[in-house]
Order: C-alpha cells, then sequence, then structure tokens
C-alpha cells in the first residue's frame, strides 16, 4: 500500500489483488436477451455459452485465480442450477462480487434467499465474496465491485454502489465495449470490452502505473 495511505474505511473488507491473476465480469450465462441487448456476436445462447467457456479456459489455467465482478449467469429459480453446473467447466479457483442479477446479490435478493442460493454457487466451485473489495495491488490502493461510481441524486443501487473518492476501481455492469471512460479511475473489466474473455491482471498493473 502506498506510503501514508490507509484502505479507505467504507466497511468494506480488505482484500488482497495480488493473489489474483485475471479479472473479469458480465458472462450472463444462459440469458439468451443478453445477445440483442449488448450487441454480441453469436447467434444464439447454446453459441454464446460454449465460446464463452472456450475463451475462458483459453486464457485462465487451472491454476489461476480469476475474480469475477458480478452477473456470472441470469437464469430463474429453476434453471439456475443447469446454469452453475455449466461454469463448473471454467478453469481456476474462482471469486465472485455479485453483481444485481446474481441469486446472491443484496442488490436484488432478500437474505433469505442468499443463505439458500449461496450453497449453490459454493457447490459449483465459486466463493461468493461482498459487493466492495478494497485492497491493493503491489502497494497502490485499487477497489472492485460489479457497479460503477455514479454520482447520480437517486440511485436504486446506492447500498452496493462504491463510493467515489478516488480510489482506482475495476467494475462490470455497463456492457460498454470500452475499457476506459472520461473517469481516469475507473476500469471496465467486463467480456463486452475484452473479447469475451478474462483480463489478465497484468493489463491492471499497466493502468495502475499509467496513472502515477
Amino acid at each position: 500500500m502506498e506510503a501514508g495511505r490507509r484502505a479507505p474505511d467504507d466497511g468494506a473488507p480488505t482484500f488482497d489483488f495480488d493473489a489474483v491473476d485475471f479479472v473479469t465480469a458480465d458472462h450472463h450465462f444462459r440469458h439468451a436477451r443478453i445477445i440483442d441487448h449488448a450487441k454480441r456476436p453469436f447467434g444464439d445462447v447454446e453459441t454464446m455459452d460454449t465460446s464463452l467457456v472456450e475463451r475462458w479456459n483459453s486464457v485462465v489455467p487451472p491454476e489461476a485465480v480469476v475474480l469475477h465482478l458480478g452477473d456470472l449467469l441470469m437464469a430463474s429459480m429453476n434453471d439456475v442450477g443447469d446454469a452453475l453446473a455449466l461454469t463448473r467447466q471454467l478453469h481456476g479457483r474462482r471469486l465472485l462480487v455479485p453483481g444485481n442479477h446474481d441469486w446472491v446479490s443484496r442488490a436484488t435478493q432478500t437474505r433469505t434467499r442468499i443463505q439458500s442460493m449461496t450453497p449453490l454457487y459454493e457447490a459449483a466451485g465459486w466463493t461468493v465474496l461482498p459487493e466492495v473489495l478494497n485492497g491493493s495491488r503491489h502497494g497502490q490502493l485499487l477497489r472492485a465491485s460489479h457497479y460503477p461510481y455514479d454520482t447520480v441524486p437517486i440511485d436504486k443501487l446506492k447500498k452496493v454502489r462504491p463510493v467515489h473518492d478516488g480510489v482506482p476501481l475495476l467494475h462490470g455492469h455497463t456492457h460498454s465495449t470500452a475499457v476506459f471512460t472520461n473517469d481516469d479511475a475507473t476500469m471496465h473489466v467486463g467480456v463486452d470490452a475484452w473479447k469475451f474473455a478474462p483480463v489478465p491482471m497484468s493489463a491492471v498493473d499497466t493502468w495502475l502505473r499509467e496513472r502515477i
């Protein structure tokens, strides 16, 4: 961590980003409508899901640690088991920061629902983490969340969205094809901006160095 600086005291746990090899977001497994919504180049949901698994495994070694920043899948309660089973094919030790479409999200699910669904995610190989992670990467402050920073006066995601205080943020949620916006404190790691594959943390390191 940078000399003379502390991790933000906003209740989020301290997370070891040095232990992460890849970061990604917004796969939306089993979600057919995302193809049109995000203008993805797939003819149907089966083709999309197969391609997402192949692109993940083409870059992620079996022993790597992957931080997924939410919206892993979008499936009904009846289909969530099958959708999670699909993700068992993905390489690596997999960590999930919930997004609004995940069944373990405080933004959209009740505490009872989260408690009942978490074991299903864990059985599929996922470690479910809080919605906001604060920590450091090679001594520099870093934050991760499904959600980007936002300053709108009415925000239905306020209870889970990180507060913008200048700390560099990794996020998904937008489905933009752009990695960076006008806010140089954020980096979009969703698959729609990264050819549908996880992002190596070396790319994050480059961004953090260029911000100094």
